[in-house]
């Protein structure tokens, strides 16, 4: 396996897991939130209010779909999922690992949604993004990993079982 992916809404912990992940396999990592924001030079806050939620996905879809790397622990912004090129391209490059967590877990680690860059519709909850999206994270994840109640280093051990599982059964 070259790479790992990891999506998962807002507050499951791609980033955070992601950078323990990407040290205990000797990989790299990277944050493709972190690249849009170099590509366009704003936050990605910037990018939706300014450019709008449609704009915003077109950019995401190209920025993730022009990942070229290997060795990778990539962590893509939640809404990747909205775009299939992107999502086709990550798998292609490697495994896709869901990080879920329940909608009460992740209402007690969120804080300003619309501050962090998420992709929200005029008047849309935190249960109505997770609702719409749990269903295409579950569609695209080649391995699920449940984080309900798990600390950080549960979730990872749980990960790096998985992966090695996966890897002996090639």
């Amino acid at each position: 396996m070259n790479n790992v992916t990891l999506i998962g809404m807002p507050g499951s912990g791609k980033s955070t897991i992601g950078v323990i992940l990407a040290k205990a396999l000797r990989y790299e990592f990277l944050d493709s939130d972190l690249l849009i924001q170099k590509q366009e030079k704003r936050k990605l806050s910037e990018i939706i209010e300014q450019d709008g939620p449609e704009k915003f996905k077109e950019i995401e879809n190209q920025v993730n779909a022009d990942i070229h790397v290997t060795d990778t622990v990539i962590a893509p912004g939640g809404s990747v999922i909205y775009c299939d090129e992107a999502m086709e391209h990550l798998k292609s490059i490697g495994k896709v690992i869901y990080l879920k967590l329940s909608l009460e877990s992740l209402s007690k680690r969120l804080g300003n949604l619309k501050g962090r860059g998420v992709l929200l519709k005029d008047g849309q909850s935190l249960k109505d993004l997770y609702e719409e999206r749990v269903p295409l994270y579950e569609k695209y994840a080649d391995i699920t990993i449940d984080e309900e109640g798990k600390d950080l280093d549960e979730s990872l051990r749980a990960i790096l079982e998985i992966i090695h599982i996966k890897e002996q059964g090639k």
